[in-house]
């Protein structure tokens, strides 16, 4: 079920691309909303042409997002009935069903990590370093493991780093990190936010209760 809510997401995200383009090499804009919010209404501020032209798009994107909202449903339901454990996980900022679900059935051992940032490397989020007479300097991380979880943890720190996150001590901390450095630093942000959460999934097995992330590894 996981993987069809993904195809959607992937689905609904190339929709709202490709309308935002279309509108901006027009010279227009939609008015301004997330993915969830796109729908018809967006358009009503384009010329008559390019309305016509965009709002039967809009409407596929309103029902892929009605789609989405049944399938996370179901997940909430099976995490109630089959999973309540995942509760714990969800205390994570950034972290919710879906994530939370994935995490807990491809590692399906919770203790499998002797120390916590085990699962920063289990999921390949890691970046590896490259000695160099007497500097270390950090490489890209390596991308091994279970792509699907590490694709789910990028976008869970894009949300954290994004206009949508809510204050935390860990969205803070990765805006601090993606204050220097242009783009690339905003990138390595997202990717140090994503390895955080990797390490939190892993340190909530063991947590009774971790409400939000309050220290650096």
């Amino acid at each position: 079920m996981d993987s069809l809510l993904a195809a959607l997401v992937r689905t609904r995200t190339m929709l709202v691309n490709a309308a935002r383009g279309l509108t901006k090499s027009y010279g227009e804009r939609l008015r301004g909303c997330n993915a969830r919010g796109m729908k018809p209404k967006a358009a009503q501020d384009l010329s008559p042409e390019l309305k016509s032209a965009v709002e039967p798009m809009m409407g596929e994107i309103e029902s892929v997002s009605e789609r989405i909202c049944e399938y996370d449903q179901m997940l909430e339901s099976m995490a109630r009935n089959r999973y309540p454990e995942a509760e714990r996980l969800k205390q994570i900022k950034g972290v919710g069903t879906l994530i939370a679900l994935t995490y807990m059935l491809t590692l399906e051992d919770p203790h499998r990590f002797h120390k916590s940032r085990d699962a920063a490397c289990y999921v390949g989020l890691q970046p590896g370093r490259r000695n160099s007479g007497q500097s270390e300097p950090q490489m890209h991380i390596s991308k091994e493991g279970d792509p699907y979880l590490r694709s789910l943890l990028v976008q869970a720190a894009h949300h954290v780093l994004g206009p949508w996150g809510v204050d935390s001590d860990l969205r803070r901390w990765g805006m601090k990190l993606a204050e220097h450095g242009g783009k690339r630093g905003k990138k390595r942000a997202v990717i140090a936010v994503a390895r955080k959460l990797a390490v939190l999934l892993a340190l909530s097995t063991c947590t009774r209760n971790l409400k939000h992330w309050c220290h650096e590894e």
